[in-house]
């Protein structure tokens, strides 16, 4: 089926079955790996993107669904002065262990501080659940949404 879907802001044809899930069509037919696969069952977060701005599971999203959508993955919200603030965030606020499931809390936050700009400790642990640490950096993850919003605001913080 032929299935056009604009991930990064740029439109593209994939001529894949509507029901493959879409982690399956951004990581081995768009080739954009910075989506991880974690779960499979919508439980960890790894697979986070933006569909219309809205967070998804990519895993348990069905291609077809995103058809005529926009998908923002980790990719492309690395260009997005909000991305940027996020990962400068993440940096000083040295959040990453292993790091694979950072992707994921990244595009989480990102949908956060899109819809709350200036969140407090309780509005970032409900934006960012359904997110799994296994390193357990919960705590740096919640500073660095804070420093984003500052960044993204024009402050130091």
């Amino acid at each position: 089926m032929a299935i056009t879907i604009t991930i990064n802001g740029k439109p593209r044809a994939f001529d894949v079955p509507a029901e493959m899930p879409l982690l399956w069509l951004l990581r081995d037919v768009a080739q954009m790996t910075g989506t991880k696969f974690g779960c499979a069952a919508g439980l960890c977060g790894a697979c986070s993107v933006l569909v219309d701005g809205e967070r998804a599971f990519s895993c348990q999203t069905p291609a077809g669904d995103a058809a005529g959508k926009s998908v923002t993955t980790i990719e492309g919200l690395a260009e997005q002065p909000l991305g940027k603030a996020l990962t400068t965030a993440w940096d000083e606020t040295d959040v990453v262990q292993c790091g694979y499931c950072q992707p994921g809390q990244i595009v989480a936050a990102a949908a956060l501080l899109k819809a709350n700009p200036r969140p407090d400790d309780a509005a970032i642990d409900a934006g960012m659940s359904g997110n799994i640490c296994r390193c357990g950096t919960y705590p740096r993850i919640r500073a660095a949404i804070k420093r984003a919003a500052a960044i993204n605001a024009g402050g130091k913080a």
